[in-house]
């Protein structure tokens, strides 16, 4: 009998063990670094995934997996996109900051 596919999505615990959760920013970390994941995969020309799909599939990952949508393979925050203007350009900025300093963070306390 074939297995149906199971959503794996439900199987990652979205907050890490306290106190690290708070430590790394809490919930205002994850809201930053889904709104500023979303805001970069969509651009201003359009996008054939919504933005609230963009944020939601971002903010059901951890921290750490969070900050990682926003680094590069070395750690260091990916450039922002030229699209990206004023507010959202600082807060992209901002998160690329806190998301280099979460995935340093998260290493030396070794989580994955």
């Amino acid at each position: 009998m074939p297995i149906g596919r199971v959503n794996a999505a439900k199987f990652i615990a979205r907050l890490l063990p306290e106190p690290h959760e708070t430590d790394l920013g809490g919930e205002p970390a994850h809201h930053l670094m889904a709104t500023v994941h979303a805001d970069r995969v969509c651009p201003p020309s359009g996008h054939r995934i919504s933005w609230t799909d963009c944020y939601d599939s971002a903010n059901m990952l951890p921290l750490t997996l969070k900050a990682d949508l926003l680094l590069e393979p070395d750690g260091d925050p990916r450039p922002v996109p030229e699209y990206l203007t004023g507010e959202a350009r600082e807060r992209a900025e901002r998160a690329g900051h806190q998301a280099a300093w979460i995935r340093r963070e998260a290493h030396r306390r070794g989580l994955h």
